[in-house]
């Protein structure tokens, strides 16, 4: 008896020095699937015209480039201009995906993009097209969020 039980704290023993099992290796068609899926869910918040919907799609680092703007830093300050944006038009935004790179948690898109943005005062339509490079960012929630955007105009700047 006491041989075997010598026998099994051995086993034991040398079981536990086995090296563990490689971890299993990422679903990379998964992952680019969801970080793609975050550009539409991108979009359909800019549409919602909503800002806290907009809000639940940015990194709290979040930048955007808009054009002829000075850079806007943080939630809140793309907060701020969101607000005044969605208070002065509805807008409603097409953009499409050029290029789309997905690298671990983070991943690059190249878009093309046409707004059009009804002033809520009254008056005409405006009516935008342009490109743009969106960065997403893998959040430690498991969600796609927007890190950086930056887009400029096709079209000429009016002339006064």
């Amino acid at each position: 008896m006491r041989s075997l039980l010598c026998s099994l704290a051995l086993a034991a023993s040398l079981a536990a020095c086995a090296p563990a099992a490689p971890p299993a290796a990422p679903d990379t068609a998964a992952i680019e699937t969801a970080a793609r899926a975050a550009h539409d869910d991108y979009v359909e918040a800019i549409n919602s015209n909503n800002v806290d919907t907009l809000m639940g799609m940015l990194t709290d680092d979040v930048v955007y480039l808009s054009p002829h703007e000075p850079v806007l830093v943080g939630k809140a300050a793309v907060r701020a201009w969101s607000e005044a944006y969605f208070g002065a038009y509805e807008a409603k935004w097409d953009k499409t995906s050029e290029e789309f790179t997905v690298a671990g948690d983070w991943a690059i898109e190249r878009y093309a993009y046409k707004s059009t943005d009804t002033p809520k005062a009254g008056g005409s339509v405006v009516i935008d097209t342009g490109k743009g490079i969106n960065i997403y960012h893998h959040d430690a929630d498991g969600v796609w969020r927007i890190a950086r955007d930056a887009w400029n105009s096709d079209l000429p700047l009016a002339t006064k």
